[in-house]
């Protein structure tokens, strides 16, 4: 099964968290790399390549328009990627470990579905620049799930306040959500590589060697 993404796993600590990188609109698997290792040097990355083109340009899920997101398919690469990443967690021997999901853009709007419809997959999940993938009939249960939420207010693609309304709606269903609006367009910004490790080592799953 995880040969259905393009991946690259690199081992890391079994005391630190398993980091998931899923690039944004037009990357790869070696995209984030860099930054994962920025966020938490020492922890096993998995990072994985979206498996829809939309003009040439890999992503997780089809979008209808910008913003505007075909829900069908959404749906069938949530369960495609869940039915992955709980086959590398058998393969990559980190079956018990904290996976802390690293997302940027369309990346990060297909974490947040995997928060919101497949509570458990995800212990934690950065979410840069992300947006309310979907609005659930009911909310799960993602008590003990941590979630950093970086938005942008200059960001012209994702308005400030629908990444507000997600993080409301991870609150409701008992994440654990901070929340940071910054003064930032929709691209990465240093404050966001600042802003994730301060954060990750500062969670639950974060046990540094003595």
């Amino acid at each position: 099964m995880t040969k259905s993404h393009k991946h690259i796993f690199i081992p890391g600590s079994p005391d630190l968290p398993v980091l998931l990188l899923l690039h944004g609109t037009g990357g790869d698997e070696q995209d984030l790399v860099e930054l994962g290792r920025s966020v938490s040097p020492g922890s096993a990355i998995l990072s994985v390549r979206g498996n829809v083109l939309e003009n040439g340009m890999p992503r997780f899920f089809r979008r209808l328009a910008e913003g505007v997101f075909d829900l069908e398919d959404l749906k069938f690469r949530i369960e495609e990627l869940s039915g992955f990443i709980a086959a590398a967690r058998t393969e990559y021997g980190f079956k018990d470990a904290p996976l802390v999901a690293l997302g940027y853009s369309n990346g990060a709007n297909i974490a947040a579905g995997l928060l919101l419809s497949k509570p458990g997959i995800l212990q934690g999940a950065i979410l840069m620049r992300a947006m309310v993938p979907f609005y659930p009939d009911s909310l799960p249960d993602l008590s003990g799930t941590e979630v950093l939420l970086l938005a942008g207010f200059m960001d012209p693609i994702i308005p400030a306040e629908n990444s507000k309304t997600l993080s409301n709606i991870l609150k409701d269903a008992k994440a654990t959500v901070n929340f940071v609006l910054k003064p930032a367009g929709h691209n990465l910004i240093q404050s966001d590589l600042n802003d994730s490790r301060t954060w990750l080592a500062a969670t639950k799953f974060f046990k540094p060697t003595p």
